[in-house]
């Protein structure tokens, strides 16, 4: 078993979470053998994941029928229909859970999209999903917006286990981080326990190639001079492993601070780096490369299927990354010489993000009030 590179990945201190909640998946026993065979710890989703889980097959069908004849609005049924699977997946890896201590065996479950500029409607949405699982290895998802960055912080100090989505920036991890340890501090002052709160932050990796890549290539077309264009080639594909690379190093620098040290003593777990959107999307590069570049302690790194099996497959495990930091910072700044912002980049992607989530969510929703529409004219 210990073959399998998925499972290699433990022994170098990174947790494989799985990115996708089916119930096909659930009903087939496919998550059943990611735990048993594949060492899979967690689980994280998002609107766009439930709409395609949703959207194909007919798993949904006999529960989404009842509630639509037991007269439930589109948002009850959606929110029946996750709660579902968010507790079948909770009850699957509660062994998990406790087996590492509360280390892992966790499933998430993201807020509304369209609470991301909201501060008070994001809390409440938390507050409401945290006791509607009522499950101890829940974790709830919200965006690093603006607005989610005071709602992360009051909803941790309140002891409620939060997943922070949509990291894209270097400034933004700060923010985060800041979040959680002013939450454990304020928690720590009134008297109350640390030691069972977890979060993650969920920073995200290849979109970042993505964009920066086509800003490369439109910038390489419009060249003309032959060393500037091979210039700009060779910055494709660089930014998302330097960018989650500094990461780890601010991680590693907060976690060994005399504050968190204090805090550390108290019990208080450390908010580990959980690299999303790892799969890679430009078919010219490694289909495993983001997985194998951002192996590391203390990490996290949540797969799709499709990476899972290929990481399986022929995946090469070793602590890589800490590998080529002078190059990394190197890299970011070349960029910033060839006029592509880092800021204006990180700050879009999060924009889009938010954009991309939101449209699932709606997507679902007119599907889901689709087929209650259709059958009330039926039992009329």
């Amino acid at each position: 078993m210990m073959s399998n590179p998925l499972l290699q990945l433990q022994a170098l201190g990174q947790s494989v979470w799985y990115d996708t909640i089916d119930r096909a998946q659930l009903l087939s026993g496919l998550f059943d053998r990611l735990i048993t065979e594949d060492g899979i710890t967690g689980t994280t989703a998002n609107p766009t994941i439930f709409e395609h889980s949703m959207s194909q097959g007919h798993a949904y069908d006999e529960q989404m029928n009842q509630l639509i004849r037991e007269g439930k609005r589109t948002g009850e049924i959606y929110e029946a229909l996750v709660i579902t699977d968010v507790r079948t997946v909770a009850n699957l890896l509660r062994p998990m859970y406790d087996r590492t201590s509360g280390q892992d065996g966790f499933v998430s479950l993201e807020v509304s999209p369209d609470l991301a500029s909201d501060t008070e409607g994001t809390l409440a949405e938390v507050r409401r999903f945290w006791r509607m699982v009522d499950c101890p290895n829940l974790m709830v998802k919200i965006p690093a917006t603006p607005a989610g960055i005071p709602a992360i912080r009051q909803a941790l100090t309140e002891g409620i286990n939060i997943n922070i989505t949509l990291i894209f920036s270097l400034e933004n991890y700060r923010q985060v981080a800041d979040a959680y340890i002013n939450a454990l501090t304020e928690r720590q002052a009134a008297g109350k326990g640390i030691s069972e709160i977890a979060s993650v932050a969920s920073f995200f990796v290849s979109r970042v190639d993505v964009l920066v890549d086509r800003l490369l290539e439109d910038k390489r077309k419009a060249a003309s001079d032959a060393a500037e264009r091979q210039h700009l080639k060779a910055l494709a594909g660089m930014a998302a492993i330097a960018n989650a690379r500094l990461v780890y190093q601010e991680f590693k620098r907060l976690v060994s601070t005399p504050r968190f040290e204090t805090l550390k003593q108290q019990g208080a777990r450390v908010q580990r780096p959980l690299w999303a959107s790892t799969s890679a999307k430009n078919p010219a590069y490694r289909d495993v490369l983001y997985a194998e570049e951002l192996i590391g302690s203390d990490t996290i790194d949540t797969m799709p299927l499709q990476t899972i099996e290929s990481f399986r497959e022929h995946g090469r495990v070793r602590l890589s990354i800490e590998d080529n930091l002078l190059e990394a910072k190197a890299d970011l700044a070349a960029l910033e010489g060839v006029g592509i912002s880092y800021d204006q980049v990180t700050r879009q992607l999060q924009e889009e993000g938010v954009q991309r989530f939101a449209d699932s969510f709606h997507q679902l929703f007119a599907g889901i009030e689709e087929k209650r529409k259709a059958l009330k004219e039926r039992s009329v």
